[in-house]
């Protein structure tokens, strides 16, 4: 009986198998019934932010967290375009007053040259309040409990949900005042301070006193000390940046700006509370991963409340949120779509959403179409393009895509793609003499010309491609001549029978021998001439096949790129550094203004002297002080003329291949509603609304079990169990004939 008991055993064991494996063959990444969550869910690539600090982030993958989370005075109507502005922790948007150098005010259309300041009154919403915190718990003395931590005391604790108390207070106008204070900070890299220092009265000023001031608060400490004293900028004032009441706050700005109000739609100028800084000061938290940059604290629709780095991260609603509805008008076409279906409901619909790493193209999309994302990323914005040009390619795919319900809206937005030059490289810069100057400016219009963006992005990487560039300035701004008859980049392009077309290699190797590399070789050494191409993704197939495109271009020319491949945040190292040669750029707009294309060119903004966006370093005395014009012109002939100039001027020198503005379109689930493409407007998850039921059942619908795994198993059960039982037969039958040939001996 005991060979029958171990047979017996084995089938119970190897059934219970099977019926697990049948059981778990839901190929889902999630939690057992997540999918009937009121949760959105969607994925993140390379790495996780490196700031969420609204003074140091200015990255688009960052601003997937901070628009969420942070709330700036103003923001976009989500449907209208052209874009425009509405309050948010505002209760207005403000309109700003002119007065002269003797402080008497001036009407609204004093010219430029006699306005000496603009002052901005911004009406702050009563009643706001911050997400729940442990920076803002107090004891019953009304005491802060967690303001005075010692090492000790914070002991293990990685995140503020861990803090046995959380609370809250109300926003007001001080919170805007110490975040723009918060600039002139010189313990992290904060990217626009030199354009704010521009503008805000006083705040370059300031910026030194609190250089001196941070001084004396490390002295004698090791300098790299993770655990830096509060450096509190309530201690001092800043002339352009007050509160005149609890509720409003006043910035003064020089001169004309209209610009000014669209940062003030950026999580620059969100609010910050003194206290989520001094939390964050105190001993242990930097090495714990306490910090602003990690846990963010806003008044914003949502939270973090996960952060594991490099793998997920869980944005929910603040409970504090104070509420906002869905918009009820939009553009024609916006009800059709139903765009305005949830008009006047309160929002965020979605209560949660939930960020996971995905490192790679083909398995996110993939799990898109299993429908484990509802969105592949919610800030990039080439998804559509590329599943409609997957369904271009195959009847198949677009027949699959028709019948999962899945939603791919286009449009055309602001926003660019270059190669960029380093102008502090002594190859392919700006040059040192006049004459090295002349032939550095020769090497760069021949490569401008060599790399065919019409070829490449515009029929080999339909996925990505777009529209080939002539100029910094992206269609739809006021200002750009892109597309317009007769415009066209002279130093890349030609008219040929009323045709705008790309100059012909040879134009380019004429101008590369000029430069002094005939033939792709230096014409002094005969050493072939070698460029860096900095590429700021880490190495993927998909990238691979651009970067193999890329070397083609240089190569038509006899000139060797080496790629140089880096991730996000070792790229961000490089450039600061200065250490990049040639560089892939790219930037979606921040406000719509012609202005917020031109500055990434403006001298005193180079990245690797003021940490600003001019990763090219370009600087050009002229073009800088056109860009001084530019700042302070309303729409109108003589902004468009100052712009056509800016443009000529950069054509010619060519810090930039222009590249192309890309196509864009959003990918949505048949459950998600809401969604209308922008690159503009990053604050989309409140507006978002998704059906889990509806999810739930296509899921399982799209993910049928998978059997034959089970089926295997049950084969090999039976053979399992048929070769135990003839065993088990056959040590019987030998047993058996062992004891009659005993008996029969005896």
């Amino acid at each position: 009986m005991r060979g029958n008991s171990i047979v017996v055993r084995l089938g119970l064991a190897l059934g219970l198998a099977a019926a697990l494996l049948s059981a778990g063959c839901n190929n889902s990444p999630y939690p057992a019934g997540a999918e009937r969550q009121n949760t959105m869910f969607y994925s993140f690539d390379e790495r996780s932010p490196r700031y969420l600090d609204p003074v140091a982030s200015y990255a688009n993958p960052e601003s997937a967290y901070t628009y969420q989370i942070y709330e700036p005075p103003y923001g976009y109507h989500y449907l209208k375009r052209p874009y425009t502005l509405i309050p948010k922790a505002a209760a207005e948007v403000a309109k700003p007053r002119y007065v002269d150098r003797d402080g008497h005010e001036l009407p609204e259309n004093a010219p430029p040259e006699q306005i000496a300041e603009s002052v901005y009154d911004v009406k702050i919403r009563p009643g706001v309040m911050f997400q729940p915190h442990p920076a803002f718990a107090k004891d019953a003395q009304g005491r802060y409990r967690y303001l005075n931590l010692t090492r000790d005391q914070l002991g293990t604790k990685r995140s503020p949900l861990e803090f046995e108390h959380q609370g809250t207070r109300e926003l007001v106008a001080e919170d805007f005042v110490y975040a723009l204070k918060r600039h002139a900070t010189t313990r992290i890299e904060a990217p626009i301070f030199a354009i704010f220092s521009e503008y805000v009265v006083g705040l370059r000023e300031y910026a030194d006193l609190v250089k001196r001031e941070d001084a004396k608060l490390l002295a004698g400490l090791p300098r790299d000390v993770r655990d830096k004293p509060f450096l509190d900028f309530r201690k001092w004032p800043l002339a352009g940046s007050v509160a005149v009441d609890k509720y409003t706050w006043r910035i003064r700005i020089k001169g004309k700006y209209p610009q000014w109000s669209y940062w003030m739609a950026m999580p620059f100028l969100a609010p910050m509370p003194w206290e989520a800084d001094a939390f964050y000061a105190q001993p242990g938290m930097s090495e714990n991963g306490l910090s602003l940059n990690q846990w963010p604290v806003g008044t914003g629709p949502y939270m973090m409340v996960d952060f594991v780095r490099d793998r997920r991260h869980v944005l929910q609603r603040n409970p504090n949120y104070h509420g906002e509805t869905y918009p009820c008008e939009g553009m024609p076409g916006d009800q059709e779509a139903g765009l305005l279906a949830d008009c006047g409901k309160a929002m965020p619909f979605v209560d949660k959403l939930y960020v996971t790493i995905e490192k790679e193209k083909v398995p996110r999309k993939e799990k898109f179409k299993q429908g484990y994302f509802d969105v592949p990323e919610i800030e990039r914005p080439e998804w559509g393009v590329d599943f409609r040009n997957d369904a271009d390619d195959s009847d198949a795919v677009r027949k699959l895509y028709e019948e999962r319900g899945f939603q791919f809206p286009l449009m055309t937005d602001i926003s660019n793609w270059y190669l960029g030059f380093n102008m502090l490289d002594p190859v392919v810069g700006r040059g040192d003499t006049r004459e090295q100057q002349a032939k550095n400016r020769k090497l760069r219009q021949a490569l401008a010309i060599a790399i065919d963006w019409e070829e490449g992005y515009g029929r080999i990487f339909k996925s990505k491609g777009g529209v080939a560039a002539h100029s910094p300035v992206p269609p739809g701004l006021f200002g750009s001549r892109e597309g317009q008859p007769g415009f066209y980049n002279p130093v890349t392009h030609r008219l040929v029978d009323g045709k705008v077309v790309r100059r012909p290699i040879e134009d380019a190797k004429k101008l590369l021998a000029e430069a002094g590399y005939p033939g792709g070789r230096d014409a002094t050494t005969g050493k072939p001439l070698v460029l860096n191409y900095d590429f700021q993704r880490a190495p993927t197939p998909e990238s691979k096949s651009e970067n193999d495109w890329m070397i083609k271009q240089f190569a038509k020319l006899g000139i060797q790129l080496e790629v140089r491949a880096t991730d996000f945040n070792q790229y961000q190292d490089k450039t600061l550094q200065g250490r990049h040669q040639i560089f892939w750029g790219g930037w979606l707009a921040d406000y719509p203004d012609a202005e917020n294309f031109l500055f990434l060119l403006y001298g005193p903004l180079g990245r690797s002297k003021s940490q600003g966006d001019n990763y090219s370093n370009y600087d050009n005395a002229e073009y800088d002080a056109l860009y001084g014009r530019l700042k302070s012109l309303d729409d109108g002939p003589e902004k468009q003329a100052v712009i056509d100039k800016m443009v000529s001027i950069v054509q010619e020198d060519s810090p930039w291949c222009f590249g192309y503005f890309p196509w864009g379109g959003l990918a949505f689930q048949q459950w998600v509603h809401n969604g209308k493409p922008s690159i503009l407007i990053r604050d989309m998850a409140k507006y978002y609304r998704i059906d889990p039921e509806l999810r739930a059942r296509k899921q399982a619908e799209w993910n049928h079990p998978i059997v034959w795994p089970v089926a295997l198993l049950a084969l090999a059960l039976a053979a399992l169990v048929w070769i135990g039982r003839r065993s088990f037969k056959a040590r019987e039958t030998a047993t058996a004939r062992g004891t009659a040939s005993t008996a029969e001996a005896s």
